[in-house]
């Protein structure tokens, strides 16, 4: 089905993109064999503009004209969707280059390496640095592991909903989840998935190692609309803990728990193995000390510590 659409959108744009005047709907449904065998005309209709809005949200430039008759026609102009020249100096190639680099581990990989060498045949310079001299020994990646990365990247693209099976850090067993897909963001070597769930009517945040199974897609358009980018970035980082609003105190066993280290605010030596660490306490701090085990042991806010030794026992229980 999905390249059944994806050849009538094309021979569409074909039509639309190849005429030298505006052509109505009766001629596209006689041109294109996919509206042909639509059936009825109410079917049709539907479809064509459907399919008309995809092209439009893909960026075609369509225009709607109205012949001397009244019939409504439809045209691409070349000169509206002609794309300017790309012009790029030697440090934005490298910065492209490097770009490319990060995805090598993602399945993303194949398709920067593509979009490189059509950059590069139309005239991209090659970049010329001393990072390409020194990229064995330091070389920046986005590590991408998760099954459930390629199905969300390409919901959230699509604007489709999805439903997962998805575990808390503090559940047993997982649960099912229906959500229309915003962005993913990657923070601190995990990636997440921002987005609105539908049972609950609020927006969430969802850990993708913690989708266990497949991601489904749903069928219909999203009930709720889509924040900008920098509200769902907020949103990823106020769950992940970024937003802090308190400290909290913890010990910490010696020669441990790096990531950590790196936020304190303050640290001292307790002798026997371990050390003191205040660190910035916000929301989803207690889901990110269970990660370390029995290297870290919270000694304030009392909440903080039972929210983590709730935690804890639930991960027992499984």
């Amino acid at each position: 089905m999905a390249i059944a659409k994806a050849e009538r959108l094309m021979n569409l744009a074909l039509c639309l993109l190849g005429t030298r005047r505006p052509l109505s709907k009766r001629e596209l449904r006689e041109s294109i064999e996919a509206y042909l065998e639509a059936g009825s005309d109410d079917g049709f209709n539907r479809m064509f503009e459907r399919d008309k809005d995809d092209l439009r949200e893909l960026g075609l430039v369509i225009d709607t004209v109205e012949n001397l008759d009244g019939e409504t026609g439809y045209v691409a102009r070349r000169d509206s969707n002609r794309l300017p020249a790309i012009t790029l100096d030697a440090e934005e190639a490298a910065a492209l280059g490097l770009a490319a680099k990060v995805w090598q581990q993602a399945r993303l990989a194949g398709a920067a390496s593509g979009a490189l060498q059509k950059l590069r045949a139309a005239g991209m310079p090659e970049a010329e640095d001393s990072y390409e001299a020194h990229h064995s020994a330091l070389e920046p990646r986005i590590p991408v592991h998760e099954a459930a990365f390629e199905p969300l990247m390409l919901a959230c693209r699509d604007r489709r909903a999805v439903v997962f099976d998805y575990r808390k850090a503090n559940a047993a067993k997982p649960e099912q989840r229906q959500v229309e897909p915003w962005t993913l963001e990657c923070w601190r070597g995990h990636w997440y998935l921002a987005g609105w769930d539908r049972e609950r009517r609020a927006e969430r945040v969802f850990r993708l190692s913690r989708i266990t199974g497949r991601v489904r897609s749903r069928t219909g358009g999203f009930t709720a609309p889509v924040p900008d980018v920098v509200t769902v970035r907020e949103t990823v980082e106020s769950w992940a803990g970024e937003t802090a609003t308190r400290s909290a105190l913890i010990r910490l066993r010696s020669g441990c728990g790096y990531p950590l280290r790196a936020r304190a605010v303050s640290s001292r030596e307790l002798g026997d193995g371990w050390d003191e660490l205040e660190i910035p306490y916000g929301h989803g701090l207690d889901a990110w000390l269970v990660e370390f085990g029995p290297d870290v042991v919270v000694l304030e806010p009392a909440d903080l510590r039972a929210d983590v030794v709730d935690r804890l026992r639930a991960v027992a229980k499984v």
